[in-house]
Formats: C-alpha cells, sequence, structure tokens
C-alpha cells in the first residue's frame, strides 16, 4: 500500500506563505532542497493544489539539468518531470503547450476517491510539497500518512497559515533533527490513527 507523505514549511509563527502567497520570505535554500531531494527519492507520484501545481510547472521543466548546475537541483528536476502528477482542481484547465500537458485533474469532490485508489496501489509513495488548502483538508479525512513540517527560522506575522483553525488530526512525533546547513528544525510524524 502507498503512503501519503506532505512535507511543508512553515513560519514558527504557523505561516506556509507571506501575505499575497509570496514565498521568499520564508528560508528556503541548498538545505531545503536536499530535504526536497531526500522524500522524491521515494514518491513516484505528487500530488498539487490549484496554487501550487502552476509554480511548479513554471519553474521544475525550465531547470538547467547540465552537469555544470546544481546536482541537486538538477535531480530535483528530473524526478519532478518523471513523476506522476495529479492536480486537485475544479478549475485548472491545462495548456497544451504545458510539458505537463499530461497531468491528471481531479475534481475537489472526486480527490477523496483518487487518492484511495492509488494508495491501495503497491509502489512509491505519493508526496504533497506545500498546496496547504490540500494537504488540510487530506489531514482532516485520515488521508496523511507521514507528515514532515519544516520551521524555518522566521516569524511573518500574517500570510497563509499552515494549519486551518479548528484542524484535528493525530501527530506522532517519529524523529526531529536540524538540516544540515540552516536554521531550519525538520520533524517528521506519524499521521495515522494509533
Amino acid at each position: 500500500m502507498a503512503k501519503l507523505v506532505v512535507s511543508i514549511l512553515s513560519s514558527l509563527d504557523n505561516y506556509c506563505a507571506g501575505p499575497d502567497g509570496r514565498l521568499d520570505m520564508l528560508p528556503m535554500g541548498e538545505a531545503f532542497d536536499a530535504h526536497n531531494l531526500e522524500l522524491l527519492r521515494n514518491a513516484g507520484t505528487l500530488l498539487f493544489g490549484a496554487v501550487t501545481f502552476p509554480m511548479f510547472e513554471a519553474y521544475w521543466p525550465n531547470v538547467d539539468r547540465s552537469p555544470t548546475n546544481d546536482p541537486v537541483q538538477s535531480e530535483i528536476a528530473e524526478r519532478v518531470d518523471a513523476a506522476r502528477k495529479l492536480v486537485a482542481s475544479d478549475t485548472l484547465v491545462l495548456a497544451k503547450t504545458s510539458p505537463w500537458a499530461g497531468t491528471e485533474v481531479v475534481s475537489r469532490t472526486r480527490v477523496h476517491a483518487r487518492l484511495a485508489e492509488l494508495k491501495a496501489q503497491a509502489g512509491d509513495d505519493l508526496l504533497i510539497f506545500g498546496s496547504s488548502i490540500l494537504f488540510n483538508n487530506l489531514l482532516a479525512h485520515g488521508f496523511v500518512d507521514e507528515f514532515h513540517l519544516l520551521v524555518g527560522n522566521v516569524v511573518l506575522g500574517e500570510g497563509v497559515r499552515t494549519f486551518e483553525p479548528g484542524l484535528s488530526a493525530p501527530f506522532k512525533l517519529l524523529g526531529q533533527r536540524k538540516l544540515a546547513g540552516s536554521d531550519i528544525a525538520a520533524l517528521h510524524y506519524d499521521c495515522r490513527a494509533h
């Protein structure tokens, strides 16, 4: 059975993006990329919300994969490109010219049923980066198996909340560490009911 894994970078005060969805206020960098690559090496399917998908679609297909580029960025680009991609959205229309035109778009009313099908299959992990609306919904409905909460060393004061008010989900700590070369705390949780 495939696991559904979520990874999110959050500020100390529970924001996964700043005002207007700005991500440049969070401490992304080499350590963040290395963590993401570690998760991607076990993933076969990437799940996105309608806000996060266009950001990935605009960035990763354009990363230089030549030997002179950063090897971590190159491998992330290759793995993201090769993975099956699924977007939960009622409005997203993929451009025929998109390098990811084969991405599966599933309505929000059908996403639970589709994820149940994918999770029932043996194989690599299903992985969500960001996509806070989607992962909050999936946490609330018991679909998330593992959660990686990366806590950045910043306070944003406002923005997009990491966890929505009223969310209730089980979190059993599996491990914690400091991402090498950064001030990001990485907390790893089991989210299955115990």
